[in-house]
């Protein structure tokens, strides 16, 4: 039966075919798409046996609960089980996990429009200041590899009310912090603790939401996550101070466990207990020094890699770049106070969120449309016809900013290189609900592991940027760093998504896509 986190099923198998060999290298065509399609018959086949091995009682207890069999993954029979929870349930649960994401990049973005105040309070260079940022980013990165296999074997509920906790009391120490040194502990520890959402979450959409509305829940996940960044410098403030305070009490009675396994253990107690007042071992299986460091080995899994990659470069340019340099750029060329900078993020927000309806809903809508079209599900390289548009968008907000804004007037302000980041905002968010979602639908059993490494990954990259962003800008010039720009957003991102789109069925058919099992150990089934 299907299983949630990191845990296989029949019902989750995908398949891949080799590619046909008369495609040549390049953006796929829509005759390929057509073949690869036939990935899917015999997942389509487990379901079906899947289906027909379940109790006559699950099945009636199914049709009573959802009104259809036609479900993937296929749930268990209890109310404990989050497939079967209601649908309210679920999204608020969803906007809880979603909302404490976005406070892990929020958090390390809000210092951003004060860096030349904190830099006059603590006696400091600039420099040093922006390194306050960077070592979140750092830590935002790395953390999750500590945070995964104890969730998994935990849930996810108790790690999120110990992040709240313990982040609540960081965020106090960054408030009270007389200098330097101490304000850098305190942030480093903020940023350990608040990280696990940013990671698993997209754990908590798979376990939670069927695989037909994936897209358009982790796309919820997904934009709240980005919208941090640009959110924080246009409200600014230790606002997490109070608000994980207040994320706490609404997770107590509003955000109950979604780790849940469905064969191979015993459930004991109501479900209201299972849901919310389980704080013991959930999955009994033995934790291995591997698995702290087994979400870097799906680096092996290339439609896991791609995508990784192609998002973090974008994430990079359309948000690490704008967010981090906008500041500096405008406040040199326009002398904008921290209120005036912090009102130019709008731009990416509103972007942001109008292209999660590309990359989210739409992106959902696209599948589903397909799968009733051609009689079955569409293989996970479908979905990446929609992160072109994301990348041409990308592109275009990105040359908008950067050249507008060094043909900018001095003292001159105009909106264009705000349009520009809206662009880009809009482009970034949906290649990152499209990508993301293409690789959890690519290896569904690896869901909390590809949210832990596509962090990594993201995060080490964002982290790397800002330390030669000054040198391109001065060596280089703003507005030609556009060619730099568009050339590695191209080389980076488009091309390893093309190569996914066109090789990915033949990548997880092929040895390189076979299951990373520590040697020795079992994987726990569900």
């Amino acid at each position: 039966m299907a299983t949630s986190g990191d845990e296989k099923g029949p019902s989750q198998t995908h398949v891949g075919l080799p590619s046909n060999s008369n495609n040549g290298p390049g953006k796929p065509s829509a005759e390929h798409s057509e073949d690869i399609e036939l990935a899917g018959e015999r997942g389509d086949n487990a379901h079906a046996e899947a289906i027909a091995a379940l109790s006559a009682e699950h099945r009636e207890y199914l049709l009573q609960r959802h009104g259809t069999l036609e479900l993937d993954p296929i749930p268990g029979m209890g109310d404990a089980d989050p497939y079967n929870w209601t649908s309210s349930k679920k999204v608020i649960n969803l906007i809880l996990v979603a909302f404490h994401a976005c406070m892990s990049t929020f958090i390390a973005a809000s210092i951003i429009p004060a860096y030349q105040t904190i830099a006059e309070d603590f006696g400091r260079p600039l420099q040093d200041i922006t390194y306050l940022t960077s070592l979140q980013i750092a830590i935002l990165g790395v953390a999750p590899l500590i945070w995964k296999p104890i969730s998994h074997r935990y849930g996810r509920r108790p790690i999120f009310l110990l992040s709240l906790i313990c982040s609540f009391a960081g965020n106090i120490g960054c408030a009270k912090s007389p200098g330097y040194n101490s304000m850098s502990v305190c942030r480093a520890i903020v940023a350990f603790f608040i990280s696990p959402p940013a990671a698993i979450g997209s754990a908590v959409v798979t376990e939670t939401f069927f695989k037909k509305e994936r897209a358009r829940y982790m796309g919820i996940w997904t934009l709240l996550l980005t919208l941090g960044v640009p959110l924080s410098p246009f409200i600014f403030g230790f606002v997490g101070e109070r608000i994980n305070g207040v994320q706490f009490i609404l997770y107590i009675f509003l955000g109950p466990e979604t780790r849940y396994i469905r064969t191979g253990v015993t459930h004991h107690g109501s479900d209201l207990k299972q849901e919310y007042f389980q704080f013991r071992r959930i999955d009994p299986s033995p934790i291995s020094a591997y698995e702290f460091i087994q979400p870097l080995f799906l680096s092996r899994k290339l439609c896991i890699l791609l995508p990784s990659i192609a998002y973090a470069m974008t994430f990079l340019f359309c948000s690490v770049l704008v967010t981090v340099e906008l500041p500096q750029l405008f406040g040199e060329k326009f002398h904008f106070n921290e209120q005036q900078l912090g009102l130019q993020f709008l731009g990416i927000i509103v972007g942001s969120v109008i292209g999660e309806q590309l990359g989210g809903i739409l992106s959902d809508n696209w599948m589903n449309r397909r799968a009733k079209k051609v009689g079955r599900a569409p293989a996970p390289e479908y979905r990446l016809w929609l992160s072109y548009p994301g990348f041409a968008l990308g592109i275009i907000g990105m040359v908008v900013f950067l050249v507008r804004t060094a043909q900018a007037p001095e003292l001159k302000w105009n909106i264009t290189p705000v349009v520009g980041i809206a662009f880009a905002g809009a482009g970034n968010q949906v290649i990152t609900t499209v990508l993301i979602t293409y690789a959890v639908d690519s290896h569904p059993q690896e869901s909390a592991s590809i949210g832990v490494f596509i962090t990594f990954v993201r995060q080490i990259w964002g982290f790397i940027g800002p330390f030669w962003f000054p040198a391109m800008f001065e060596n280089v010039g703003v507005a030609a760093s556009a060619g730099v720009v568009v050339a590695l957003l191209v080389g980076g991102s488009i091309f390893p998504t093309m190569l996914a789109h066109w090789r990915g069925p033949s990548f997880r058919k092929g040895g390189n896509e076979e299951e990373i099992v520590p040697q020795g150990s079992k994987t726990s089934k569900a």
